[in-house]
């Protein structure tokens, strides 16, 4: 550690004079299997406007495109998260569109870092990164609502290539007895979803895991939980999740289960992303692959004043929707409504026979302004229906910022009223991600937040601002965003949010994002991490530090 680093308690950045020379980046080159990476912003292609660095039509034409944001070290999901807010308003960017001005600044993308393919390469990177006090961030694919992905001025650790993909008919997990096997994939730290799904349908299989397939499987999507229109089948990620290979801050490699590092294990599981170490792989279990039925309903509403009875009914509905198997996912906009839900290995029969309850209590709305369709549908597989219905889902490329709430059984049957004015206020969408399986594991099983084993849906309103907009245009649309944030917070105090899909102005964020599990984890995250390498926004441990995280108090 520099002397300058250890007589201020603060982490290195660049441009300060104790960031490492090129001599001594040079000694990391040697260390690591590719060239260190220099990541630059998703737009600077486009500059300068008068004579293009590189291919600026390409960048238009791939913008919202997450597999190919995810290809770029310096891109995120939320190109919001590219740029930095200086204390007097102003904002350092690299805007899509160059009239803005005219100039691409670093803003908050990281200026070098490791790309990982190896254990040995992130050995060499956090090892590097210790010794010199750096502030490092953890890049999967960047997919991330609380921009954990990138920091000015700091070190990166790139995952994205790590693409290893091994089945086995019959894993053992280490320290396991013999006779203990499953029907697993082992996942590379930078396998998108896409890829999973892909390669355990060659063999017959399906997984749970997210809905956009840009996403990594192995990162922050299972460190925060992992929903999957499947979970109320199958349970969410953290439950699937039987093994994970992770690199310390101290240099050590770990495989861990319940067997070994059990309490790293049930930390990993849900206790937040870039918080304990690297994970370089994760082993899931995987399912036969079945047939799968899809529902679909949209409503559009000519008379205002049923809205709130109509999405009322549907949060009510919830909890018989998760207990027969349907998951997927929903949106309200003007005056519309519209869902689409799937579930594994259900008969034509049931799936009209648990829809039918819903379709009888729309159609009673229907002389009051409510014009609805509904259709089901079969698909041969699981991976049919992804490939024909969620594959093309983008939800890449805009400047947002989002808030999220677990609902409770108790929550949707007795305040859904108060609840659906909010999400018609806030144009919000839902994920019916939870109850049925998730419900039966034990609240303690892992340390995700207990709020998920009580919930039946989550749901979520987000704010988004075109590029160029001021520093104080931008706060007034957080503003607006903490309206949301406090008015489900009063009504659900109990409930908590989805990590993954929160903002970073949540009310009480540990006990809304870890419950009570916050303490155990502290005390984890102090065990394996006591180099204080991982430090992301609201993760873990996150309090003991600066705005910036770069300066602990």
């Amino acid at each position: 550690m520099t002397a300058w680093a250890s007589s201020s308690g603060c982490l290195c950045t660049y441009g300060q004079s104790c960031w490492p020379s090129a001599s001594t980046f040079a000694q990391l080159q040697s260390q690591v299997s590719q060239p260190l990476v220099y990541p630059l912003p998703s737009a600077l292609a486009c500059y300068p406007p008068s004579d293009p660095s590189g291919n600026c039509t390409a960048v238009h034409a791939n913008w919202y495109d997450g597999n190919w944001r995810s290809s770029i070290p310096g891109a995120m999901e939320a190109p919001n998260f590219e740029t930095f807010t200086f204390q007097n308003g102003t904002i350092d960017a690299c805007y899509l569109n160059t009239t803005i001005t005219g100039v691409c600044e670093q803003g908050n993308v990281p200026v070098i870092g490791v790309d990982a393919r190896s254990v040995e390469d992130i050995q060499a990177a956090v090892t590097f990164a210790v010794q010199q006090n750096l502030k490092l961030v953890v890049k999967n694919t960047g997919h991330d609502y609380l921009g954990r992905s990138a920091a000015r001025g700091s070190f990166v650790v790139w995952t994205h290539n790590m693409k290893s993909i091994t089945y086995s008919s019959t894993f053992i997990p280490r320290g396991a007895p013999a006779g203990e096997t499953y029907e697993a994939v082992t996942l590379g730290a930078g396998v998108q979803w896409y890829e999973a799904y892909a390669a355990v349908n060659n063999y017959g299989r399906l997984m749970v895991g997210g809905a956009i397939g840009s996403i990594g499987s192995a990162g922050g999507w299972l460190a925060g939980g992992g929903h999957s229109a499947l979970s109320p089948t199958h349970g969410l990620g953290v439950d699937n999740a039987i093994e994970i290979s992770v690199v310390l801050s101290s240099g050590e490699f770990l495989t861990v289960n319940k067997y070994q590092n059990l309490d790293l294990f049930w930390g990993l599981r849900g206790g937040g992303g870039s918080t304990y170490g690297i994970v370089t792989s994760v082993t899931y279990r995987t399912y036969p692959s079945v047939p799968c039925q899809l529902y679909t309903y949209q409503a559009n509403i000519t008379n205002s004043s049923v809205f709130p009875e109509l999405v009322g009914g549907l949060l009510r509905f919830q909890t018989q929707f998760t207990d027969d198997g349907w998951g997927g996912y929903g949106a309200i906009s003007d005056q519309q409504l519209n869902f689409l839900y799937l579930s594994p290995n259900m008969t034509n029969e049931t799936a009209t026979a648990t829809t039918q309850a819903w379709n009888t209590f729309t159609a009673s709305l229907a002389p009051f302004g409510v014009v609805s369709a509904e259709q089901i549908s079969y698909a041969s597989s699981w991976y049919e229906l992804y490939q024909a219905v969620l594959s093309s889902i983008v939800m890449n490329g805009a400047n947002i910022m989002v808030t999220s709430r677990l609902l409770s059984r108790d929550t949707v049957a007795n305040k859904y009223a108060e609840v659906a004015d909010i999400l018609i206020n806030c144009g919000g969408g839902f994920n019916t991600v939870a109850g049925g399986k998730v419900s039966q594991f034990g609240a303690n099983s892992a340390g995700l937040n207990p709020a998920w084993r009580n919930a039946v849906v989550e749901t979520v309103c987000g704010v988004t601002w075109d590029d160029g907009a001021s520093s104080t245009e931008i706060q007034g649309m957080i503003s607006q965003l903490q309206g949301w944030i406090k008015a489900m917070y009063d009504l659900t105090p109990n409930d908590g949010a989805y990590f993954n899909e929160a903002s970073l102005f949540e009310i009480d964020w540990q006990q809304t994002f870890f419950g009570s599990h916050y303490s155990t984890l502290k005390s984890i995250k102090d065990k394996y991490d006591p180099n204080r390498l991982f430090v992301v926004a609201e993760g873990v441990g996150s309090e003991d530090w600066n705005k910036n995280l770069t300066c602990r108090y």
